[in-house]
């Protein structure tokens, strides 16, 4: 949160190309999720994955330029601080304390004289950029594995377990946003006002601490075996059904290659797919023995492909919340620099702490959540979880389409306040709604997306299901990112300009809103439509069987109970 007023107070960017380097940052970080979900999947498994980037992580602490919100969102509990401190502990402090990685200071970089300013070389730049790149590459490990991790220690064949789930996401991005809390407080207070060493050293202790948590409990946790490479075999089916498309997709399905193995039930959307699976002449001729093997797919393999593909059509309208959401990370930080921050007449409100008021919704609805509308929603709806996943979703993507129109509103407010005769800055608190309507949003938005991604996607590519996700906020972080090049070239710089009082930041804002409203009803279009992954029941094995293997690794044994569809299920 604190980033981009370092990039234009002290490096002297324009606001548009600052808010462009946080967000590709931002980007970057959570699409390296996806091949931090691919190693774990793989090879590492997600626990080792997660030691190793950790270690990583802690290992090269003391170079540049991170945002404290992004070093400390997570220090409550061990997943957030694994998830959220190695995004800036890595490369922290060389930048902020060598003057000559600056340019020269300038008192007037926000002003009317604000292009005078030097600006900072391309050296100074390209530190930046290694500091800001080999952050994600670490975080990337963390990122899609945390939240997988903390659901392999509940088994989703046990009904208390089940809901106890429903719960640990919750917690989780509760803890998240506790951290965040204290980041976006103390710690830019700190920065500001200390120096950014400080800040930074606390968050590199924090990281430390969170390693040790982590191993400290190491003979304790639940453990998955890494299934092989998901995107070999996501990769495989394709292939293989593009290669068998002119053979006829069999009536019965217990023809397909092996059906009476298989541990996910057959479906019949995507039959297309069905044809990599299918035993050609040369299968057939196999010995029975081998006929499995013959064929490059399985049935299971299909129906995982399957089970991905359709989450995308979900995935694909998850990016805009992200896109409105880096507002808050970047314009509206800049908006706060325009305005009066005093809280009395000695002391100054950092412009990055404003971002509390949006962990302080976060806070506030995620324990509502837990404690009032789950409680209700499971006795109004008879489901353990009370609201679906997807309905959390929507939810959200409605919070951040109103707060965009909030957000229009009150720069023009601004705007025209700080342009009138006399010039008056107004309260900063203005700004509260729409941080405050952006965080309940992404109280219901990120826990209702992970959820989703968890729960739907095949059991051994939970990792690179987790990173699915995280790649809906890099592409929203990338979004906004050609939005405001896009927006900044059409209108030849007049929307957004470094003085924000002669820019029409309120118009951005109000493009966004429409952005929003197209595309919920879109999301409301797919969300009807999604049919949900087939539940499981409790498989009990025989007496005298050995269960230890079942409760350490929880094989993934599914029996249909129902298929479910749409939003209101």
């Amino acid at each position: 949160m604190n980033l981009v007023t370092y990039l234009v107070g002290e490096l002297h960017l324009s606001n548009a190309k600052s808010a462009n380097v946080v967000t590709n940052f931002m980007g970057t970080l959570n699409l390296l999720a996806l091949v931090g979900g691919f190693l774990a999947d793989a090879k590492l498994g997600r626990y080792l994955t997660i030691a190793v980037s950790a270690t990583i992580a802690a290992a090269v602490i003391n170079l540049p330029h991170a945002s404290t919100y992004h070093l400390y969102r997570a220090s409550a509990c061990i997943a957030s601080l694994t998830d959220g401190l190695t995004q800036g502990v890595s490369l922290l402090t060389v930048d902020t304390v060598v003057p000559s990685m600056r340019p020269p200071p300038c008192v007037d970089a926000r002003g009317a004289q604000g292009h005078e300013c030097v600006p900072a070389s391309g050296g100074q730049l390209a530190l930046l950029y290694v500091a800001l790149y080999v952050i994600a590459a670490g975080a990337g490990g963390l990122k899609a594995n945390v939240s997988g991790f903390g659901s392999d220690q509940f088994d989703g064949r046990n009904p208390r377990e089940e809901r106890a789930m429903v719960f640990f996401f919750n917690r989780f991005y509760f803890c998240i946003s506790l951290g965040s809390l204290f980041a976006v407080t103390v710690l830019v207070y700190v920065q500001d006002n200390v120096g950014r060493g400080w800040g930074y050293g606390v968050s590199a202790a924090a990281m430390a601490l969170g390693v040790v948590v982590l191993v400290a409990g190491t003979s304790k946790y639940r453990y998955r075996r890494p299934a092989g490479s998901p995107l070999t075999v996501i990769g495989t089916v394709m292939w293989t059904a593009w290669k068998k498309r002119k053979l006829p997709t069999p009536a019965n399905a217990d023809e397909l290659n092996g059906f009476h193995t298989a541990k996910v039930a057959h479906t019949d959307r995507l039959r297309c797919l069905d044809k990599a699976a299918v035993m050609d002449q040369v299968d057939l001729a196999a010995t029975p023995e081998k006929q499995e093997q013959a064929s490059t797919s399985t049935m299971t393999e299909v129906e995982e492909v399957k089970m991905v593909l359709n989450l995308l059509p979900i995935w694909s309208t998850c990016i805009l919340f992200w896109t409105i959401y880096s507002q808050m990370t970047t314009f509206s930080v800049e908006q706060a620099t325009r305005m009066d921050r005093h809280l009395n007449a000695g002391f100054l409100i950092p412009a990055g702490s404003l971002s509390v008021f949006l962990f302080l919704s976060i806070l506030l609805f995620t324990s509502l959540n837990e404690r009032l509308l789950v409680p209700l929603a499971a006795r109004l709806t008879g489901r353990p979880q009370g609201l679906t996943s997807l309905q959390r979703v929507g939810t959200g993507l409605v919070f951040a389409t109103v707060a965009m129109v909030v957000a229009a509103l009150v720069e023009k407010m601004r705007r025209d306040a700080a342009n009138g005769e006399p010039h008056v800055a107004i309260s900063a608190f203005w700004l509260v709604p729409q941080f405050f309507l952006v965080g309940a949003g992404e109280a219901f938005a990120y826990v209702g997306q992970l959820e989703f991604f968890i729960r739907e996607a095949p059991e051994r590519m939970k990792s690179m299901s987790t990173g699915l996700f995280l790649v809906t906020l890099s592409m929203g972080f990338f979004l906004s990112s050609f939005l405001v090049f896009l927006v900044h070239t059409v209108t030849r710089g007049a929307w957004i300009r470094n003085n924000l009082d002669r820019g029409r930041l309120d118009l951005f804002y109000w493009m966004l809103a429409v952005l929003g409203v197209v595309n919920f009803l879109v999301f409301v279009v797919i969300a009807r439509r999604h049919e949900y992954k087939p539940s499981t029941s409790v498989v009990v094995a025989p007496a005298g069987e050995d269960n230890d293997t079942t409760e350490k690794e929880m094989d993934d044994v599914l029996v249909v109970s129902e298929n479910t569809v749409g939003m209101d299920v």
